[in-house]
């Protein structure tokens, strides 16, 4: 291998810091109560995608252990986009989720008689940023009277500072308590297995489904006839279209708003050092546009894959039209990677590059768009010269541990250092790894 190929498998040395879950006397002492509650009820009903449901049920089992109140295991709502009808057992191992939140909050699979015929509130309304204080208060009283909260449109809604036991909370359930299903979890690993028989491996999330290019506004890169479709798609629904409503399409991609598209990945590759002949693991929906799309990332780096070239026949047959589930097996996959690149941010990414930093720093790399694609159109940049300024603008993403502190808005669920992460020999983990 090149120097560069050597740099770009290199794994980050962690600094040390290892999972770190340690709770307050205090936390401990009152779970002894909170984890037989049988009065009050918490229902949650989550939507969204894969991980957009996975944050709401981190969040729900917080909002639950706030208000002291049982959690029923999550409604995940019918996906409108995908028509998945998938229940939280379909996706999720729901005993281990049981079990291993037994000490902090009671999950239960079903209310239990003596609640069905309760009054029930529903509140889909919450306002952004809440604190701990702002959910008791509104809803404390309420459930000692009723028995029974419902919670909808949950989605980021608490605040992302909570107390240190809170946010520990927050990491034993992502990276603890939510196993995907049995049958899941073993496909996913089979897959993952038969990428590690070809050597180190790389996984790329590429954000290309048509609904990622009409909600960001930006273009295909496929040509004026696709770019069109994409338009007309967007004017006819301009609710789907997010943030910066005021910016032209040459505005939001230097922005770094659009997905890098095939021709991009291939390029930021390249000047990371990746082999040509690298095996490539693509997790995501179906690229608008079909093979074409990927075209100009063929060409450089042949050895592509995905689920559904590497699954054996039949194996992916259980999972028609269950989108969460074939997110699940990408993400089960993409986990067990050498190196994980997203195309654009979102939920899969800030999941990836925690998840990843938990079970023992595995490379993460975060395309800097703002910075990048102004050199890859400036024609006086030589290949070369781009190469050494890319691997120089990168270091820092795919290296040291980074942390949340002084950082308000970052998830710890993302950036689990210093909360859930901590030096080793300094403190004790007090659950171990995944």
């Amino acid at each position: 291998m090149t120097e560069e190929e050597k740099e770009f498998w290199k794994q980050p040395n962690g600094e040390g810091y290892k999972p770190c879950l340690g709770f307050s006397l205090d936390y401990r002492k009152k779970s002894v109560r909170v984890s037989k509650e049988k009065r009050r009820f918490l229902v949650v009903v989550v939507s969204g995608g894969l991980n957009q449901q996975r944050n709401q049920i981190v969040d729900a089992v917080v909002i639950a252990r706030i208000l002291e109140a049982a959690l029923v295991v999550p409604v995940l709502q019918v996906n409108r986009v995908w028509g998945d009808e998938s229940e939280f057992s379909d996706i999720f191992d729901v005993e281990h989720f049981k079990k291993t939140l037994r000490s902090d909050v009671r999950v239960v699979s079903s209310l239990p008689s003596t609640h069905l015929m309760s009054r029930q509130s529903i509140e889909n309304q919450i306002p952004w940023d809440v604190s701990p204080v702002w959910i008791r208060a509104k809803f404390f009283k309420l459930l000692n009277e009723e028995g029974l909260l419902v919670l909808k449109g949950l989605d980021s809604r608490l605040a992302k500072n909570l107390p240190p036991d809170l946010q520990k909370l927050r990491c034993k359930v992502a990276f603890h308590a939510l196993r995907f299903a049995a049958a899941i979890e073993n496909l996913g690993n089979r897959l993952a297995r038969r990428m590690w028989i070809e050597g180190p491996y790389i996984a790329l999330h590429l954000r290309l489904e048509k609904d990622v290019w009409v909600r960001t506004g930006c273009l295909t890169g496929l040509g004026s006839e696709f770019d069109r479709v994409i338009a007309e798609t967007r004017m006819a629904e301009p609710r789907y279209l997010t943030g910066r409503l005021n910016l032209t399409y040459t505005e939001r991609r230097l922005a770094g708003l659009c997905p890098l598209n095939a021709y991009e990945i291939a390029r930021l590759l390249k000047a990371l050092g990746a082999p040509s002949n690298a095996s490539i693991y693509i997790a995501g929906g179906e690229p608008f546009g079909g093979s074409r799309a990927l075209e100009p990332l063929t060409k450089v780096f042949p050895n592509l894959v995905t689920k559904e070239t590497l699954a054996h026949k039949g194996e992916l047959l259980p999972y028609t039209n269950r989108s969460s589930a074939l997110a699940a097996i990408d993400y089960i996959v993409s986990l067990s990677s050498d190196v994980f690149i997203p195309s654009h941010g979102g939920n899969m990414a800030k999941a990836m590059q925690g998840n990843r930093a938990y079970v023992g720093h595995r490379k993460f790399i975060m395309p800097n768009k703002r910075a990048m694609l102004p050199l890859m159109e400036n024609s006086s940049v030589s290949e070369s010269e781009l190469s050494i300024l890319t691997r120089k603008l990168h270091r820092k993403t795919q290296g040291h541990p980074e942390s949340r502190r002084g950082r308000r808005d970052r998830d710890v669920v993302a950036y689990p250092v210093p909360e859930c992460m901590c030096r080793h020999g300094k403190h004790r983990s007090s659950i171990g790894f995944l």
